[in-house]
C-alpha cells in the first residue's frame, strides 16, 4: 500500500497498539532490536546533536533530530516525574518521519508507546553485547510505566525468566508483577534495592524522580554483573552512586550528550567510556570477562527514535494501519497556495 503524497499517515495511539498486537509484542521487540543493530551499525551515515532541551522544575521538554540524508526524524518528548500525581503520564512523545529529497513529512506518529518499545529494545540489544553470557535474572528496580517493558524485551532477546522486583511505591511492584504473570515470569517482590540485586546477573533502574539518587551504591554491585542504567537521563537526574562508576566499563550512546543527561555527569569530561555502536558494528569488544562489571549509561538517542519510526512507518504500508491526515496543502498549481485559500469551500462559505 502507498500513501498519498497529498496526506500524512498518521498512527494513533490506537493505531499503535492494534499493530503491536497484530505482529506481537515480542515479535515487535525482536524486530525493533533488529533495525536499531542495523541502524548502529551505519552510525557514521546519521546526523548526530545532543537534543534540545528547555528545562523547568516540574521536568524537561525535548526536541531530538537526525537524518541518514535519505530520511528526516525528529521526536518531542517531555520527562515530568510529578504528572503522575495528577493522573498524568511521566513521558509523553510524537514523532515525525520525512522524506529528504522533497521535505515532505511521511509519517506523524504517537510514540509514547514507541519509545517505551524502543528503550526496552535498547536496553535488551546493549545486554546482549555486555551481559555475562547465560545470564538467567534481573533485578528491575522501578516498577513504573517502563517497567515491564524492559522486562519482555530481556525475555525476547535474552531468555531472562526470573525477575527480582523492587519499587519506594509498593503499589507499582504489585502493578508490575501483575501485568506480567501471564508473561513467564517468575517474579519475587522484594523489600529493598539490596535485596532486589541478590543473585541477579543483570540490574536495570529505571525510577523517574528528576533528582540526584542513589538507587545503586556501591556495596550492592559484584563482579560480573551488567547495570542497565535507564532512569537517569537529563541533568541533575542520576541513579548510580559514583563509586559503581569507577569501578565498572561504561558504554554510552553519544558521549557528548550522555556526559550531560547520564550518570556519568557525575566524572570528570575526560572520563574514558565506549560507545556502544562501536562495539555493535564489530570494532571494539563488549564484555571481556566473567568478573568486568559493564554498565550502559541508557539516556536514548535520536538515531533510535528514527530507527523505530522507519520500523513502524514500513509496517503501516504493508498493514494499512494508520489514518490519513490533511496536512500538506496540495494546490493545483504549486505557486498559487494564496489562490487555493481563496477558492476554498471556506472562502464561499464566508
Amino acid at each position: 500500500m502507498t500513501a498519498k503524497l497529498n496526506v500524512v499517515p498518521f498512527v494513533s495511539v490506537d493505531r499503535m497498539m492494534t499493530l503491536v498486537h497484530h505482529i506481537g509484542i515480542e515479535r515487535f521487540l525482536m524486530d525493533l532490536a533488529d533495525r536499531l543493530e542495523d541502524d548502529f551499525r551505519r552510525w557514521e551515515s546519521f546526523d548526530k546533536t545532543p537534543r534540545v532541551a528547555s528545562h523547568s522544575l516540574e521536568g524537561v521538554i525535548e526536541l531530538m533530530p537526525t537524518s541518514d540524508g535519505n530520511h528526516y526524524g525528529f521526536k518531542y518528548v517531555n520527562g515530568h516525574p510529578g504528572n503522575t500525581r495528577d493522573g498524568l503520564q511521566t513521558v509523553t512523545a510524537f514523532g515525525l518521519l520525512a522524506d529528504v529529497a522533497t521535505g515532505y513529512p511521511i509519517l506523524l506518529s504517537e510514540m509514547t508507546i514507541l519509545t517505551a518499545l524502543r528503550t526496552a529494545a535498547m536496553s535488551a540489544v546493549a545486554a546482549k553485547y555486555l551481559a555475562p553470557r547465560g545470564a538467567s535474572c534481573m533485578a528491575l528496580i522501578g516498577n513504573g510505566a517502563q517497567s515491564e517493558f524492559q522486562a519482555m524485551a530481556f525475555k525476547a532477546l535474552l531468555g531472562i525468566r526470573e525477575l527480582r522486583l523492587f519499587d519506594i511505591d509498593p503499589a507499582a511492584t504489585r502493578k508490575c508483577a501483575a501485568n506480567l504473570a501471564r508473561h513467564g515470569f517468575r517474579t519475587t517482590i522484594c523489600k529493598s534495592s539490596m535485596e532486589a540485586v541478590e543473585g541477579a546477573q543483570i540490574i536495570t533502574t529505571v525510577t523517574a524522580d528528576k533528582q540526584y539518587a542513589t538507587i545503586l551504591s556501591d556495596n550492592m554491585v559484584g563482579a560480573g554483573v551488567h547495570i542497565n542504567a535507564v532512569g537517569g537521563d537529563c541533568p541533575g537526574k542520576t541513579e548510580v552512586q559514583r563509586e559503581v562508576l569507577l569501578r565498572s566499563d561504561i558504554f554510552v550512546e553519544y558521549p557528548p550528550q550522555t556526559r550531560i543527561e547520564g550518570d556519568i555527569q557525575q566524572l570528570p569530561a575526560d572520563h574514558p567510556v565506549n560507545e556502544l555502536w562501536r562495539v555493535i558494528a564489530g570494532i571494539e569488544p563488549g564484555r571481556r570477562d566473567g568478573r568486568q562489571i559493564t554498565l550502559f549509561d541508557s539516556v536514548g538517542f535520536a538515531i533510535e527514535d528514527f530507527s523505530a519510526l522507519c520500523y513502524v512507518h514500513e509496517r503501516i504500508l504493508e498493514t494499512g494501519n494508520f489514518d490519513e491526515l490533511d496536512l500538506i496543502a496540495d494546490p493545483d498549481d504549486p505557486r498559487d497556495l494564496f489562490g487555493m485559500l481563496m477558492r476554498s469551500p471556506a472562502a464561499v462559505a464566508a
